[in-house]
């Protein structure tokens, strides 16, 4: 095969035109919030904790993660020819494997940050010092890359003979990809299972372990100090619970297909990238006031 089809969201051209326009208005909330997020962090002289910067590097993870799909969703839902390249079709794959998975291991390590705050407040400088920092943004992008690397060349050793070259899915992704194959292709579906679904599951594991020693240091707190750090972290869980549900429904088992999965995909790939920045700045007074900041400096100049 040197082509696929994609048979998107829809077949149905109503409903398309209506969920073209949703999304391309999600798209463009995703692309502006997020890049507002950066702006407002780069150039704030109060968001300079750890935690901001590495927001400031999940808002960049979450624009450059739902452009792997989101464009060609988009484009598709007005178009007759939905094809894409076999090229373009395994660079899709390892875009969305490698941004997913550096998001994944991000918010794990925005979860320890959290937890080293929190528990041990007076090592935090020490422990989460600016070059720590940068190692760990490194080794996300690194445990994203390698993984994608895996993924995408466990596909790309299958032989895709056609004449069946149609995949019910907006995007391509490894389960699809498995199911268009000449093949058996029970063992590397369950390579891709213990790839994908087990580093969900284990990075969800780490999360809430990490979460619960900080309920656990919290019943010495003050209430006022309690309910202050966890307000802190709730705008992190309501981000790892609407990413990891969908990943793991997705990811954590046999290689096969359902109806539903598409709409589940929608949820990692476009939604959560979509809410994080109203779930990281409506919560945070912080963030507000930096906002407000910026936007005059940006009204004065102009």
């Amino acid at each position: 095969a040197t082509e696929f089809i994609l048979h998107g969201l829809t077949q149905d051209r109503t409903i398309a035109k209506v969920c073209f326009l949703l999304f391309l208005l999600f798209y463009t909330t995703i692309i502006f919030g997020n890049l507002l997020i950066i702006m407002t962090i780069r150039t704030s002289d109060l968001l300079n904790s750890p935690m901001y910067f590495f927001l400031s590097y999940l808002s960049f993870v979450d624009i450059s993660y739902s452009t792997v799909s989101a464009p060609k969703l988009i484009h598709d839902l007005l178009m007759e020819d939905r094809t894409i390249s076999f090229a373009g079709c395994m660079a899709q794959l390892f875009g969305t494997h490698f941004f997913g998975c550096t998001e994944i291991f991000l918010l794990m390590v925005m979860a320890y940050d959290r937890c080293i705050a929190i528990c041990k407040p007076l090592h935090y400088t020490s422990v989460v010092s600016p070059r720590v920092c940068s190692c760990l943004v490194a080794a996300s992008g690194l445990g994203g890359f390698v993984h994608s690397l895996v993924q995408t060349l466990l596909v790309l050793q299958l032989p895709f003979c056609g004449p069946n070259n149609e995949m019910d899915h907006y995007f391509c992704d490894v389960h699809p990809l498995l199911a268009l194959a000449c093949v058996d292709t029970y063992t590397i579906s369950v390579s891709v299972a213990v790839s994908s679904g087990v580093i969900s599951l284990g990075c969800f594991v780490v999360l809430a372990v990490s979460y619960a020693s900080i309920l656990v240091s919290l019943r010495t707190r003050s209430p006022k100090g309690r309910l202050k750090a966890l307000y802190t972290c709730s705008s992190h869980i309501t981000v790892v619970t609407l990413f990891f549900g969908p990943c793991i429904f997705i990811y954590l088992r046999p290689s096969t297909t359902f109806p539903v999965d598409k709409v589940v995909s929608v949820f990692y790939t476009i939604i959560t990238p979509m809410l994080n920045p109203f779930i990281y700045t409506l919560r945070n007074q912080e963030m507000k006031n930096s906002m407000k900041k910026l936007w005059s400096r940006i009204v004065k100049r102009s």
